[in-house]
């Protein structure tokens, strides 16, 4: 009688009228490899026992990955984070894998500009952390002459970008918006040049993790200040039309979505209406209520319209006659000065020539 094949994963070949000789050689030989493989691997104890089966009479296990003490080491690490508070942050130049130079470098070819890598740096570094880095050496007992630092800060810088960006915010204001006052004009480059908005930008250019300060998270004074002197710095190395450039794309677009009157505060829009249009020679406005709806209820709501020589210049709504009266003298200073909702968007693509001045620069970013 036939003897049977004893390795049980031989039964995975059988078919139902004959016995392993009907396969080709090259597949018994194949099988018989793996099956070769695998005594030799449970005969030296590669794979735990843990009698996890794959298949008949073959038994492997698998490797726990995480460790039993770990469960109770993280809840104890939690509680002591509940109980410390968050670590202070850290900056990133006290982080590991960090190079100042190359980071700086990676700056200026992320913005695409061309700096040059000396006023880069210098714009970087502050007083303070000058101030601070000294009082630190002091206290290590180092003499006079290793305690000074060779490093230039960025005050000068920090002045003549901050001196760049306000001229050339206001030109773009007058060229982009002819007819709006200077008062109109110094508000909107207060809010663009305040600290808010030049703090945010700078933030999201990674200026902060740059910046050389004696106090980490940097204070927006001293954040404000890096941002114009990298400003001044770009400046400085490529010329006014990309440091102009630079600030139509950073932070002109700081100005979509906002609406006039909530950069500039205006105490009495029907007042400013009738100074603008006595100058235009325009009669004056005449305000009528056009609608009213719910005026018994706790909500009422009326439309008033202006009129100036029997055509509608401007409605506007409000909880009351006065208040509905306050906003239609919003719309139509709007409309007057060419700062409404619908307004024709800025082009950011068209070229500047290299041969004009920041002035005239600014007139064809509108």
């Amino acid at each position: 009688m036939e003897s049977t094949l004893v390795n049980p994963c031989s039964s995975a070949l059988r078919t139902r009228g004959g016995a392993v000789d009907r396969f080709p050689l090259a597949f018994r030989s194949s099988v018989a490899a793996v099956m070769a493989a695998c005594r030799a691997l449970v005969s030296r104890a590669v794979l735990p026992l843990h009698y996890h089966h794959v298949c008949r009479g073959v038994m492997l296990t698998h490797i726990r990955e995480k460790k039993r003490w770990m469960k109770a080491y993280s809840l104890i690490m939690e509680r002591k984070r509940k109980m410390e508070g968050p670590p202070p942050p850290k900056p990133r130049s006290q982080q590991p894998n960090f190079d100042y130079h190359a980071e700086v470098e990676a700056f200026s070819a992320r913005l695409r500009e061309s700096f040059s890598l000396e006023l880069l740096k210098t714009a970087f570094v502050n007083v303070c952390y000058l101030r601070s880095e000294e009082e630190r050496r002091r206290a290590l007992g180092l003499d006079l002459e290793t305690t000074v630092l060779h490093l230039k800060d960025n005050g000068e810088l920090c002045v003549h970008g901050q001196q760049f960006t306000e001229a050339f915010l206001s030109d773009w204001c007058r060229g982009s918006f002819p007819s709006l006052p200077q008062e109109g004009v110094a508000a909107i480059v207060g809010h663009l040049t305040g600290s808010e908005v030049m703090c945010h930008v700078a933030r999201n250019l990674t200026v902060e993790e740059l910046t050389m300060s004696a106090e980490f998270p940097v204070p927006n004074e001293t954040l404000q200040g890096t941002f114009f002197a990298v400003i001044g710095a770009l400046e400085q190395s490529s010329g006014s039309v990309r440091a102009g450039l630079f600030i139509r794309d950073f932070l002109v677009t700081q100005l979509n979505g906002k609406d006039l009157f909530d950069l500039w505060e205006v105490v009495d829009p029907m007042g400013l209406l009738v100074k603008e249009l006595t100058c235009k020679g325009i009669a004056l406005p005449e305000p009528r209520l056009i609608q009213s709806a719910g005026a018994s209820t706790v909500l009422p709501l009326y439309f008033v319209g202006l009129y100036s020589d029997g055509k509608l210049l401007a409605q506007g709504p409000g909880e009351t006659v006065l208040a509905a009266e306050e906003e239609a003298a919003r719309v139509a200073l709007r409309k007057l000065y060419g700062f409404t909702e619908n307004r024709r968007p800025w082009d950011y693509t068209a070229p500047m020539s290299s041969s004009r001045k920041p002035r005239a620069q600014a007139l064809t970013s509108g």
